[in-house]
């Protein structure tokens, strides 16, 4: 029988191989021998397990410099404002790491933010951080890395697992899987379910009577289905939708994403090695914005619906034992459109429409090269990205009917490369140089929004970001079960877009010189008997370059100096956990001039699970056992703040 992960016989020599049992993998192609030559942090399912607030960003976490826009957890945060970064590359709210589930890119195709709540850390097998830019597969949008999330199936999930539990304010989180075997294949149905009042996000002496609590309520749903075609061939798919609606600040200030996903994925591990995926995504985001004088709404974004469609082909053919080659092409269109009604004084003035289509078709070759305890790496990309449809509508005094933007396209060149030399058995040098692009997103092209009291306007003209960097570093396994990694890097992000202040209260989306990024990541994990320690730590100096401009010299807004996570774990059997996660953020900024400071933040998260009988466990979770007041925004002396002391108990089932 063939474990899990291993490749079935290869057609060629089926006649020569003994008969064997179909095992499918449920993942992709293997990972090539100098996946290794960049800055990889693997974190691995009992890492993500033990996240207190079950939620997959602080799971994610576990890899240092790991950061969305804002310090808010999926709860208490607006959705839009959910980008992922990595190395401080941030100063807006879209994603500049490309994020996928079982090779599917999972932002929205609108907005470019990660759907959070719909990314369960239960039913994931691993999640891979991989910091740099990267040329392969969908690498246009990887200019600070790649987070690839994969699948969990009946090995790890056994036939039935479920959890209920509830925390000291009265909120609830359940949510199951049943993953049967059948024949060679499996099937994984998923479910989730979180609901509550939420917390005070606004301090208590800027509270008035129109202040709520972060209420929220969250559902996601997926199926997926992997299947042997051939001994070496097997067929993936995956539905799934999701729904987030939140309540932030004030009385009507609602804010709602939704969507549904698809994809079929052909994986082939025979002599001719190939990866064929095609995927569709509906989504929609609703958001109202009320006023913090007159507590009335002046702006409600009623619907942004958007489509993604996309796929992908790699073919990597059989040249010798030295060589792994990997040849391909991705394609992505996103089409989408916000549609917001204008108030005035409480009452609808006007109405506005805007939105457009980008589309990218990516050439793609990389090849690793092994001569003996060298691996080289060399791989290149030619993009061809067209941004086009984009247009204004709107019905409010004094502004045009209606503005059409010119369409615009462009063949764009990425590349990276890299060696990993073995000097001992334990310890291997690296290095690695690379370059990319990420297109604009259509929210920042043609949508405006509001966080009272700052209007952020968009930017039709905006040009593609660009990345050039290059990194050096070293993998150390003293001991075994004992391992150590650091990571020299410099990353410069030219065209980096930002929210540049323009006046008073008014900023908009524009392109700077560019975010330029050097530092240092320090990762180590340690297994020894039933404890494991793991710890990431994050040192970046990221500045902005805009030479004759007061953002000159400046850090990227909302990007800390400083960031590290630990975590000790203690599992005396496969069914009892014991964990400790401490995590720091530096001190940040919430604007771009550096005027509103975010203080450094520490908090403790503990996880507990003990088994009850033979299928039932209790389980405990503290989210900022310190109760550390956490400043997610501060404008202008207007803050909300983070998740609060918070306490679960509930009960996990499992049914191997």
């Amino acid at each position: 029988m063939l474990l899990a992960g291993a490749s079935a016989p290869s057609l060629a020599h089926a006649d020569e191989a003994a008969p064997s049992q179909i095992v499918v993998t449920g993942r992709g192609l293997d990972a090539a021998p100098a996946a290794v030559a960049y800055d990889v942090q693997d974190i691995s399912a009992d890492r993500l397990a033990v996240a207190a607030s079950g939620r997959i960003e602080d799971a994610l976490s576990a890899a240092a410099g790991f950061q969305q826009f804002r310090r808010s957890d999926s709860r208490a945060s607006n959705p839009s404002a959910q980008g992922i970064t990595l190395r401080a590359l941030g100063g807006n709210a879209t994603s500049r790491t490309l994020m996928l589930l079982d090779g599917v890119p999972v932002a929205d195709p609108f907005f470019g933010y990660v759907p959070l709540s719909a990314l369960a850390p239960e039913r994931l097998a691993m999640a891979r951080v991989t910091r740099g830019g990267g040329s392969g597969a969908f690498g246009a949008g990887a200019v600070a890395g790649t987070i690839d999330l994969t699948s969990a199936g009946p090995d790890q999930l056994g036939l039935f697992g479920g959890r209920a539990l509830v925390d000291d304010r009265g909120e609830s989180e359940l949510s199951a899987t049943l993953a049967p075997k059948l024949g060679a294949g499996y099937l994984v149905a998923s479910g989730r379910w979180d609901r509550g009042r939420g917390f005070w996000t606004t301090p208590e002496d800027q509270r008035v009577p129109a202040s709520v609590r972060a209420r929220y309520e969250s559902w996601s749903t997926s199926l997926r289905a992997v299947a042997p075609l051939t001994a070496d061939i097997e067929l993936q798919a995956r539905v799934a939708a999701f729904h987030d609606a939140r309540t932030l600040r004030f009385a009507g200030a609602d804010t709602a994403a939704s969507g549904q996903d698809a994809s079929l994925r052909l994986v082939g591990r025979g002599a001719w090695q190939f990866d064929a995926l095609a995927y569709v995504q509906s989504r929609d985001f609703n958001n109202i914005v009320i006023s913090a004088r007159s507590f009335q709404p002046t702006l409600n974004q009623r619907a942004t619906p958007s489509t993604g469609i996309g796929g992908k082909l790699e073919v990597r053919p059989p040249i010798d034992k030295a060589h792994v080659l990997r040849l391909g092409a991705d394609w992505r269109s996103g089409e989408g459109r916000t549609e917001e009604d204008v108030y005035t004084q409480g009452q609808i003035s006007g109405q506005r429409r805007a939105g457009g289509t980008n589309r990218d078709l990516g050439l793609f070759v990389e090849d690793d090269w092994t001569l003996g305890p060298v691996v080289f790496t060399a791989g290149a990309r030619a993009d061809r990205w067209s941004v086009s449809g984009g247009k204004l509508e709107q019905t409010i005094a004094g502004a045009p009917p209606l503005v059409a933007y010119p369409n615009r396209s462009g063949w764009q060149g990425s590349y990276r490369g890299g060696a990993v030399f073995t000097l001992t058995r334990g310890l291997a040098l690296r290095g690695a140089a690379y370059t990319g692009l990420r297109q604009p997103t259509l929210n920042e092209l043609y949508r405006s929004f509001t966080v009272f009291p700052v209007v952020t306007k968009a930017n039709a003209a905006l040009e593609n970001e660009t990345l050039r960097g290059f990194e050096g570093g070293l993998d150390w396994q003293p001991l075994q079960g004992v391992s150590v990694s650091a990571t020299a890097f410099d990353n410069k992000v030219r065209h980096a877009i930002a929210n540049v202040t323009i006046g008073e209260n008014l900023r908009q989306r524009q392109n700077v010189d560019a975010v330029h990024a050097k530092g240092l990541e320090l990762g180590a994990n340690a297994k020894l008997g039933a404890i494991s320690l793991g710890g990431s730590f994050a040192y970046t100096d990221a500045k902005v370059e805009a030479p004759g401009t007061a953002l000159d010299g400046k850090r990227p807004a909302q990007t800390p100096r400083y960031a590290a996570s630990a975590t000790a774990a203690w599992r005396p059997s496969p069914r009892t956990t014991l964990a400790l996660t401490l995590r720091h953020t530096g001190a940040q900024y919430e604007d771009d001039l550096e005027t509103d400071l975010l203080p450094a933040a520490t908090t403790l998260d503990a996880y507990a699970e003990v088994p009850l009988t033979r299928i039932f466990s209790l389980v405990l979770r503290g989210e900022n056992l310190w109760d550390e007041t956490v400043v997610t925004r501060n404008s202008g002396g207007s803050i909300d703040l983070g998740t609060p002391r918070t306490l679960w108990a509930g009960v996990r089932v499992a049914i191997r």
